[in-house]
């Protein structure tokens, strides 16, 4: 069944929302919200160990050498904090949203399916590359590691993959609202998924790049301007800044996707409640009684992005039938996570540009200009932002769709018992999680500046020290 058939025989939504529909997706946001942070550490930071490996074995670099081995115990505690949240993640969904589960498991849970098998490859490799460090010969220690990032991008693609299909269903043939038949690859690489996976593993790659270069810029700042320092500011920082305009440039694709098949996300995105052509943008500004109020309107902007010409028509909200039709709260979400993140992408691309013109101009400065310093640090909160205001476009701009075209959210939702019990339960379990985790990270973090670089010289594995590796395997 087509959308535009599910769309036309659904019945009037009811006036009140079930009781458990507010907690439930109170829940998932913030579950969701929480577990978000993690995935580009999982995914790019166990890249940038590796680059730091490879660095240290092919050109006897100590310095990268430490790096990667410090990196790859972050990415540990952090890959364990995963697993618990991915874990409660996996419950939610069949207590929160038992008949999203009931009737489009089936399709849904496949990519769900090959998420685990990539999670338990993710889980035995971490161990054998931390295991590995004095224990094995050098380049056989890293190719452990390869295959740890490897599994992190594919867990990703998993994840992605189920989003997408909730974007833009296929692969199912659907008989009186239950799924008949269910095409696997179809189901996986759905219509909406390829976008969706670049624009996410490159926000891992931004994001991780950025609170590493972040850490070590506030080291910098303090005046820790060693060469330990530079190197991960320099492999953290750059990585991020060279992804940057790719992202831009996949993320206006994807912009001209959504416009193409999902209007009612793409209305919500410019807060336009009319159909019309020579569309402005609107920055800010708030939808109320269905009038934009208060935003910064630039002329014929929208209809620009979409089409590439003024007069390029926009469906707005009003074309949208009233029992799908996004509320005017959900709108407000939706512009105003789209905006920041637009926003902040450009903000981290003027500290991208500055650096590259830092290092042009006066290379041996870098590490001394604070205000750039400053600037660099604060890229690690704001990518975060940026990374958080992603996935609330991607979420909320699917309501009232949990299924687009299928099943209503507050259709799937559980409808027995009190959900604000389990809510709290969970919120003290992720605090708790939280906490213990910066706990351990800050203990390390210490302990390490107190090492300064005494473990520079350690033997990397069975008789040949780090600062003799000639890029051969022992």
């Amino acid at each position: 069944m087509t959308t535009a058939g599910a769309l036309a025989h659904l019945p009037v939504l009811a006036a009140a929302d079930p009781a458990q529909l507010l907690p439930a997706r109170e829940q998932m946001a913030f579950t969701l919200g929480f577990h978000i942070i993690l995935v580009p550490f999982g995914v790019a930071l166990t890249t940038l160990m590796l680059v730091a490996h490879w660095r240290g074995l092919r050109k006897g670099d100590a310095e990268a050498l430490l790096l990667a081995r410090r990196w790859s115990k972050v990415a540990a505690v952090l890959f364990a904090v995963g697993a618990i949240t991915g874990t409660v993640l996996s419950f939610e969904l069949g207590i929160l949203w038992p008949r999203l589960m009931g009737d489009y498991g089936s399709a849904f849970g496949f990519p769900f399916a090959i998420e685990g098998l990539f999670f338990f490859l993710e889980a035995i490799f971490v161990a054998l590359y931390i295991y590995g460090w004095d224990r094995m010969p050098p380049w056989a220690h890293f190719w452990t590691g390869v295959p740890v990032s490897l599994a992190g991008v594919g867990g990703t693609a998993s994840v992605v993959a189920a989003n997408a299909w909730m974007n833009q269903p296929g692969g199912i043939t659907v008989e009186h609202g239950k799924v008949v038949a269910v095409r696997p690859v179809e189901v996986f690489f759905n219509d909406a998924f390829w976008l969706e996976f670049w624009h996410m593993l490159i926000a891992a790659y931004i994001v991780a790049g950025f609170v590493v270069a972040g850490v070590y810029a506030v080291g910098m700042l303090r005046g820790r301007r060693d060469r330990y320092h530079r190197v991960g500011f320099l492999t953290g920082f750059v990585t991020a800044a060279c992804a940057l305009p790719v992202q831009i440039i996949v993320g206006d694709t994807i912009a001209r996707q959504v416009f193409d098949d999902e209007p009612a996300k793409f209305a919500a995105l410019e807060l336009l409640p009319d159909t019309g052509s020579h569309v402005p943008e609107t920055l800010g500004g708030v939808l109320i009684d269905g009038k934009v109020r208060y935003g910064i309107k630039i002329p014929d902007m929208a209809s620009l992005l979409a089409g590439f010409k003024p007069s390029t028509t926009i469906k707005g909200l009003e074309a949208v039938p009233a029992n799908v039709r996004p509320t005017d709260a959900q709108a407000n979400v939706v512009h105003w996570a789209f905006d920041i993140m637009v926003g902040t992408s450009f903000l981290m691309l003027a500290v991208a540009l500055w650096f590259a013109w830092l290092w042009w101009r006066r290379r041996h400065t870098l590490a001394t200009d604070r205000w750039f310093l400053r600037a660099a640090a604060a890229c690690g909160a704001v990518a975060i932002l940026c990374l958080e205001s992603g996935w609330v476009v991607t979420e909320v701009g699917r309501q009232p769709w949990i299924v687009v075209g299928h099943l209503l959210t507050r259709d799937a939702v559980a409808t027995r018992g009190d959900l604000w019990p389990f809510f709290g339960a969970v919120l003290l379990l992720y605090l708790a999680v939280g906490a213990t985790a910066l706990w351990v990270l800050r203990s390390m973090t210490r302990r390490w500046r107190q090492q300064g670089d005494e473990s520079v010289s350690v033997p990397y594995g069975p008789e040949r020290p780090a600062g003799t590796t000639t890029g051969k395997a022992s």
